[in-house]
């Protein structure tokens, strides 16, 4: 009989490599489908405090993996319209009326065009999906922007990432 330990470990790590390859396969469909240049997913290990931990790319130059969000500007007055389910797409930052911090921030990360959609799970926000276009601006369409969206709430629908 196996160590029920090891078991739980066996178990947790397949439930996590699953999960991470449904992510995955959906930042880089999205990504193809959208022809942008960055997809992210952006998790919230904290409140309001995340990193992001998928990345789906069209060129290696564009690679945020592990870049946490402007604190400073991500407050739970944001979030909050996250968990109510905000979209935001900015189709060029710089005519866009945001925050000066916001519009550094995206600066920094090369954006010229955002997409913002919430993965909103049972307890609130989880995630963002956040797509990317770095070498121009670009006008999001409504299916651009439906898409996101249904890939946001499949993931949000998928056990592990509820679980967690």
């Amino acid at each position: 009989m196996p160590d029920p330990s090891l078991q739980r470990i066996f178990d947790r790590l397949s439930r996590d490599l699953a999960r991470d390859i449904i992510i995955q396969t959906t930042t880089d469909r999205l990504r193809t489908e959208l022809n942008a240049d960055r997809l992210v997913l952006y998790y919230f290990y904290y409140q309001w405090a995340g990193r992001v931990t998928f990345e789906s790319l069209s060129d290696r130059q564009f690679s945020i993996l592990g870049a946490s969000g402007p604190d400073e500007c991500f407050n739970g007055e944001y979030a909050k319209l996250y968990e109510d389910g905000r979209v935001r797409a900015i189709p060029d930052i710089e005519s866009e009326p945001i925050q000066p911090c916001h519009r550094d921030f995206l600066r920094e990360l090369q954006v010229k065009a955002n997409l913002v959609v919430p993965i909103l799970i049972d307890r609130g926000l989880w995630g963002l999906l956040v797509a990317h276009n770095c070498r121009s601006t670009y006008p999001w369409s409504a299916d651009e922007i439906t898409s996101m969206q249904k890939a946001a709430h499949s993931l949000a629908i998928v056990p592990s990432i509820q679980d967690s």
